[in-house]
């Protein structure tokens, strides 16, 4: 119906992120990139990709090209902050995802993701409070849940984790990762309830888990 709306093609694009259709959605964030080569909207999402892709050329390239355009910017600043998540830099990583709560105290994306930063340097307390400040913002916002799940599960309380990991599951009930969290965490020594786990296995399984780790704790 708009084959030349880049607004509608960026829409596209996240959808297929939400899905997990990357492969999809990396074509269509390229694509924009092209036509658009100091495109900052939609960057910080195409970044997440590359992250998740383990792809460190072309994110590389990315954070420098918006680095150029405009480096003052939130999104700049999440790309930045993802690519040196990637190079195992924690800590620019979440100095960067600080500067772009700097310039935008609403911007969901930096909550979570330093959460995430936070738990690879083992800080609980400073992932937790990452992670409550995105879901406060948006409670639908379900990788906060869940990265408060992983968070109280390192803390071995797994009455909290499971807690959290419901909230998640509730908000993307397909998707296998939301249930293969919530089995390992009913099977965990300080629950273990081995039949839940066994029925969330058999949900993530149903809900096509594409790194088999349902599959294989049914074996």
């Amino acid at each position: 119906m708009f084959p030349g709306s880049e607004w509608v093609a960026c829409s596209a694009a996240l959808a297929h992120y939400n899905m997990r259709n990357f492969d999809e959605a990396q074509a269509l964030y390229e694509d924009l990139l092209t036509r658009d080569p100091a495109r900052i909207t939609g960057m910080d999402t195409y970044s997440n990709i590359l992250f998740v892709k383990e792809a460190f050329a072309p994110l590389s390239h990315l954070a420098h090209r918006l680095a150029a355009t405009d480096k003052y910017t939130p999104e700049a600043c999440c790309v930045i902050g993802n690519y040196y998540s990637l190079k195992g830099n924690h800590e620019r990583a979440v100095e960067n995802f600080r500067r772009a709560l700097r310039l935008s105290r609403h911007y969901l994306s930096a909550w979570t993701l330093m959460g995430h930063e936070y738990v690879e340097m083992k800080n609980a307390p400073a992932a937790i409070d990452a992670y409550r400040a995105a879901v406060s913002l948006n409670p639908r916002d379900y990788r906060a849940w869940y990265g408060l799940g992983q968070t109280y599960e390192l803390l071995s309380m797994p009455y909290y984790a499971l807690h959290y990991y419901r909230r998640a599951a509730m908000l993307r009930p397909s998707d296998p990762r939301m249930w293969c969290a919530l089995g390992h965490c009913y099977e965990s020594e300080g629950l273990r309830m081995p039949g839940l786990a066994v029925r969330c296995y058999r949900r993530a399984v149903a809900h096509g888990d594409r790194e088999g780790i349902g599959l294989a704790k049914l074996a």
